[in-house]
């Protein structure tokens, strides 16, 4: 644990992109367009191929389901694009600078990147295409967003309280509902933590048997900040389609769970240790007195449960509506929480509750509101706070639920400004 990072003065440091340069990335558009994937996955697998070691650090299942490719193929795509005015993608690299801080990137990681990014696009569009005063744009586009990274994320590694993994112990392991558990984390050394914002994240990282590799992940922070412990709350993954691992059958697609969360479903028991990265994330609570929407569909909850606890905790007088969605009662994590916050500030939180499958034991009017999927257009208007003009909207969920939840406010005259939404994983911005 150290607040030590490295220094980029020995990196690449281009002057600004010339208009000429900016031509020709704009330029390569329609090719990234059209080959875009093929160089990402190209990219990848050269990429870990030569530095076996950086297999710890990427997500082996969405690698295996080709998220991590379709998500750098979008922001390779998204920076040319508008290379002639970045301000469109400002909120992107904030994102991904937040999450590169999460798994500790360091800019020689740049390095290696940049230049199998670089061999990737020229072994897919082409030496003869992909050469001269087009490579040298590219080599000078990659390192200009390069340090804008480098930067953001060295200011991010200041402000944290520690940087790198930290040594944890699971101090309790709840289980909240069928596939649903809690896991409160504590600091080994027994030192207190600082504060983080409510709707951040943390990342863990275990050793996987079954890959024989280290693994880390994401996981939000599902309660209010305080000084003695984090607490995830852990759906288990079933699994997903996916190549064959390696070591297994060549052929045939197989399938495989989740494997941090089975792994901590399965084996992580109250006293044993874990590794812990300090908080990041750029989706957080905001600190006005505006009233607060709270949106969540399944595990999606916890961020959100983190604002709740904190608006509650705070006693800010916040206006507060807890809207969620929920497959039926058998999976509802935290409902007596949610329901205890209610009726204990009557005044302050409103509820809505909708069950898309309700089970023969739950009850409409007491266990949920409606029954079918979140549509915004039956939820109450005051629940949505739509006569707030300051109000503030905070969604999380699959990417298609944030999707059709930020449609619907916006079709309801809820400005883009005022409405969140928190993106897991590789996925794409709603």
């Amino acid at each position: 644990m150290s607040k030590t990072t490295e220094s980029s003065d020995n990196l690449p440091h281009p002057p600004p992109l010339t208009p000429e340069q900016r031509k020709l990335i704009t330029a390569t558009v329609p090719i990234l367009a059209e080959h875009g994937i093929a160089i990402t996955t190209l990219f990848y697998e050269q990429l870990l191929e030569a530095n076996p070691e950086l297999r710890n650090v990427f997500s082996h299942s969405n690698k295996e389901r080709g998220l991590q490719a379709e998500a750098l193929a979008r922001a390779v795509y998204a920076y040319a694009a508008n290379i002639e005015d970045l301000t469109p993608i400002l909120p992107v690299v904030e994102r991904i600078a937040h999450k590169h801080a999460s798994i500790h990137v360091a800019p020689s990681h740049y390095a290696v990147v940049g230049k199998h990014l670089l061999d990737a696009i020229t072994q897919v569009v082409g030496a003869d295409i992909f050469k001269g005063d087009l490579y040298e744009a590219w080599g000078a586009a990659y390192w200009n967003l390069a340090h804008v990274f480098i930067n953001r994320e060295h200011e991010l590694y200041e402000a944290a309280q520690w940087v790198g993994w930290r040594e944890f112990v699971v101090a309790r392991k709840v289980r909240e509902t069928e596939e649903v558990t809690s896991f409160y984390l504590k600091p080994k050394d027994g030192k207190s933590l600082a504060p983080y914002r409510p709707g951040q994240y943390i990342s863990v990282q275990k050793f996987v048997p079954e890959l024989g590799l280290r693994q880390c992940r994401q996981y939000s922070l599902s309660n209010a900040p305080n000084t003695e412990s984090f607490r995830i709350t852990v759906k288990r993954e079933p699994g997903v389609r996916a190549g064959a691992l390696s070591g297994a059958l060549d052929t045939a697609q197989v399938a495989h769970p989740g494997w941090m969360s089975n792994l901590l479903h399965a084996t992580l028991a109250e006293g044993d240790p874990i590794e812990v990265v300090f908080p990041f994330g750029e989706f957080f609570l905001d600190d006005s007195s505006a009233p607060v929407v709270l949106l969540s569909a399944g595990v999606g909850l916890t961020p959100l449960l983190a604002m709740l606890n904190t608006l509650v905790k705070a006693d800010l007088k916040r206006e507060i509506s807890w809207v969620q969605a929920v497959r039926s009662g058998r999976v509802h994590a935290f409902r007596e929480h949610v329901r205890k916050v209610r009726e204990t500030h009557p005044d302050r939180v409103q509820t809505h509750v909708v069950y898309s499958d309700p089970s023969a034991s739950d009850v409409e009017g007491r266990d949920f509101d409606v029954r079918g999927r979140l549509d915004l257009e039956k939820v109450p208007r005051d629940v949505l706070c739509l006569d707030e003009r300051d109000a503030q909207y905070y969604v999380c969920g699959p990417v298609t639920f944030m999707a059709d939840m930020v449609g619907g406010l916006k079709s309801r005259g809820v400005d883009s400004i005022r409405i969140h939404a928190e993106v897991f994983g590789s996925g794409a911005t709603p």
